[in-house]
């Protein structure tokens, strides 16, 4: 707080400090008595118009008397005033301060006032929140509880079995139908060991087989029988699922049973029927294969006599026609193919000109049954030769023609040749009933036909379009349509292909031998008769097993043995196995003949056969097989090779390897080891399965499919193994540990297998 007299107080107590006291207080009495003396003076002149320098001295006197009090106070008065002052300043300063301080207290105060009624209610909130989880976790306890019980009676009331056990091998909780199965209540098994209850020959115990825990850490999977006490044979897919912690240590078993007794009755009825399928298809085409053999035989002697041109374009075209065929039935028999869609493209040199003057004749004769006029139209080279599958393409474009034919009542069908930069090109046209657009969207499915009434009057089973593409696919071509309703249709195959060099066939070099052949149909017989003869052999026929063996006993010179796997008394391995166990004919070579040579070569897996022909007999492979056995220059291939150093002569069987990718083609001996390595896992598990159970009886069986599927690839020492496996007595002890092993060695020669059949 300022006042008006602040200012001078603070003004001469600054000058008291400056000067002193004394001095100032000199100066002050100074100037005082002049004060006194001029106004005394001038008083006295004023009242007498002189100086009364008595009065002016008394005044001097006066003022040097009181002038030191009055100054002394005048001083102390201005020193205190000043003090109080500065004090009043500081106490104001101080209240300031004071006041400002409680303001901050006072904001402190309410920011804390405020911050306790946030933390108040989030403390409500919390409180709230809290009852509210405590609700909620007791309406999830409840409802846990409830599906817990729903559960329970879901598993109680499931058809399928139930079981856990600990780690130490106890049961901890089954369902009912797994104590239905057992013959026991839970309150019986439960904290029980398994051995405990049953014995290791009841039914049951085939149900609780063991899981190894040193196994890795995966489910198994195991097809049980069961056998109830009335006889009744049931079946139980087990599926053992293991627990482990974080740390790998087995903590417990869970087993689930379903029963799957209708299925495996299906199987089983299914793989009967299967067989009966396959023994159908194979009689069915041998007997065909009868009259094929004259249409190959006799159309053969036909291209080989004199004929006029046109003569011998038909007799070459019933050849082709006849030689397709035969190779289609190869197809047929071949049940694995069949259901695998897996035909074999066997791509050879194939004579562009000749190929499409096979296909003019045929065509021509089939437009002139109807009347049609056919045209053949070609663009860019055609005299070249091409790398093609003949047989398959053959079959596709007969396909395409006898339905251009089929569907066209008037008018012309037209097969269109184009080979542009290893492009080859064809398209077949017709004037036909055309096929209608939302048709040709659908018009390569397997089994359909068309709604269209006019297409549904013509016979057709459907298959025919769907075949073709599936074998363009095959040959990694593409085929399609385009047509118009009433005016005709177009379907267009485009393939890949290579131009291939002319190869010069050098002349086969063999020497006339004495050949027996053991064939019971006359006319297969008249037309291998013919094929030899031309080639200057000597022939002896027999038509029977019997007489065979006759003439082996009784005929020193003969060279080589044609034997028909199919004979009225004996099999053409009951005639093999007596040739090579005779020491006199034990070097005899024999080449078997037989529809199916695959199947032949399986039978005779345990003896040494030289070779097999597929019937109808092809001439180049008799050429190659008499080559390769007598041909001086062929005679090198049947020195015995030096043993090899390392143990793949054991892993591996060369020979039937090498002959498979001859005669089958590296690819087809690369799906069938495909096929292996997928049927392995299966094979190894079912033993497996049995070897746990102890069914010597099943394991044996198991061991012995191994091994013809092992033989049918050329896993020699996996065929060995198996073998010993089906035929020595089973040593149960550690089966299980060398099944393992037999497992791990088995995957290591597939891969062998694969390098092998990859380096041919």
């Amino acid at each position: 707080m300022q006042g008006p007299v602040h200012p001078q107080v603070k003004a001469v107590a600054s000058w008291i400090r400056k000067w002193g006291k004394l001095r100032l207080a000199l100066f002050c009495q100074l100037l005082l008595l002049a004060l006194g003396a001029a106004i005394s003076a001038a008083f006295s002149i004023v009242m007498t118009n002189s100086i009364d320098w008595a009065a002016v001295k008394g005044a001097a006197l006066v003022m040097l008397i009181i002038a030191p009090v009055f100054i002394a106070f005048v001083f102390y008065l201005v020193l205190h005033l000043d003090a109080a002052l500065s004090y009043l300043e500081d106490s104001a300063h101080q209240e300031r301060l004071l006041n400002e301080g409680m303001q901050d207290n006072i904001r402190q105060l309410n920011f804390e006032i405020e911050e306790r009624k946030k933390a108040f209610q989030a403390k409500r909130r919390a409180i709230d929140e809290l009852r509210k989880e405590i609700a909620e976790r007791k309406k999830a306890q409840i409802e846990l509880e409830e599906q817990s019980l729903l559960i329970r009676s879901i598993v109680d009331s499931s058809p399928d079995l139930f079981y856990y056990r600990d780690e130490t091998g106890r049961f901890a909780s089954c369902n009912k139908m797994f104590e239905a199965i057992m013959g026991k209540t839970a309150g019986e098994l439960i904290g029980r060991y398994p051995a405990d209850i049953y014995n290791d020959d009841s039914a049951q115990a085939a149900i609780l087989t063991e899981y190894n825990s040193d196994m890795q850490q995966s489910e198994l999977t195991l097809d049980v029988e069961f056998i109830k006490d009335g006889g009744q044979v049931l079946w139980f897919e087990m599926r053992k699922v293991p627990f482990y912690d974080r740390h790998g240590r087995y903590i417990g078993l869970l087993g689930f049973g379903r029963d799957i007794t209708s299925r495996k009755l299906a199987e089983q009825a299914l793989e009967k029927a299967y067989l009966d399928k396959g023994k159908f298809i194979a009689t069915l085409s041998h007997e065909l294969r009868t009259p094929l053999n004259g249409i190959v035989g006799l159309s053969r002697r036909l291209i080989e006599s004199k004929l006029t041109k046109q003569q011998h374009g038909w007799a070459n075209t019933i050849f082709s026609s006849a030689e397709t065929l035969g190779n289609i039935f190869n197809d047929i028999i071949d049940l694995d193919k069949i259901d695998r869609q897996d035909l074999d493209i066997v791509y050879q040199s194939v004579s562009l000109r000749q190929f499409l003057n096979d296909i003019a004749n045929f065509a021509e004769l089939l437009c002139q049954q109807k009347g049609l006029q056919f045209k053949l139209n070609c663009t860019g080279e055609m005299d070249v030769y091409l790398r093609l599958d003949p047989t398959r393409l053959r079959q596709v474009l007969w396909n395409l023609l006898n339905n251009a034919v089929k569907f066209t009542a008037n008018g012309a069908v037209s097969l269109h040749c184009n080979l542009d930069n290893n492009r080859l090109s064809f398209a077949v046209e017709d004037t036909g009933i055309g096929i209608a657009a939302q048709e040709q969207e659908r018009i390569f499915d397997m089994y359909y036909k068309s709604n269209d009434g006019r297409r549904l009057s013509i016979m057709g089973s459907g298959i025919g379009l769907s075949v073709s593409r599936a074998l363009v696919e095959a040959m990694q071509g593409q085929i399609s349509v385009s047509s118009t309703v009433a005016q005709g249709s177009r379907f267009a195959v485009s393939l890949p292909t290579e131009v291939l060099q002319q190869e010069q066939q050098q002349a086969i070099e063999c020497p006339e031998l004495t050949i027996l052949l053991v064939e019971d149909v006359p006319l297969n017989a008249e037309i291998a008769i013919g094929l030899l003869e031309q080639r200057g052999h000597t022939v002896v026929h027999a038509e029977t097993g019997e007489d065979a063996i006759a003439l082996l006993e009784t005929e020193d010179d003969i060279d080589l043995v044609l034997l028909d796997m199919q004979l009225p008394d004996m099999s053409g391995e009951q005639i093999a196995a007596y040739i090579r166990n005779e020491a006199r004919l034990c070097a005899l070579p024999v080449v078997v003949l037989s529809a199916n040579v695959r199947k032949a070569e399986q039978q005779l897996s345990g003896l040494h056969i030289d070779g097999a022909l597929a019937k109808p007999l092809s001439t180049a492979k008799l050429d190659q097989v008499l080559a390769r056995l007598f041909s001086p220059s062929a005679m090198k291939l049947q020195l015995p090779k030096a043993v090899a150093p390392d143990n793949e002569h054991q892993q591996l069987d060369q020979a039937i390897l090498n002959d498979y990718i001859q005669s089958l083609g590296k690819d087809a001996v690369k799906r069938s080891a495909q096929l292996f390595s997928q049927l392995l896992p299966g094979y190894m598990n079912r033993m497996m399965e049995t070897a746990v159970q102890r069914q010597e009886h099943d394991f044996q069986e198991a061991a012995h499919k191994l091994k013809g599927a092992a033989a049918s690839v050329g896993l020699l020492w996996v065929q060995q193994q198996a073998k010993r496996f089906e035929q020595e007595p089973v040593n149960w002890q550690g089966l299980e540990r060398q099944l393992v092993d037999f497992h791990l060695k088995t995957e290591q020669h597939l891969a062998a297998l694969s390098e092998y059949i990859e380096q041919a």
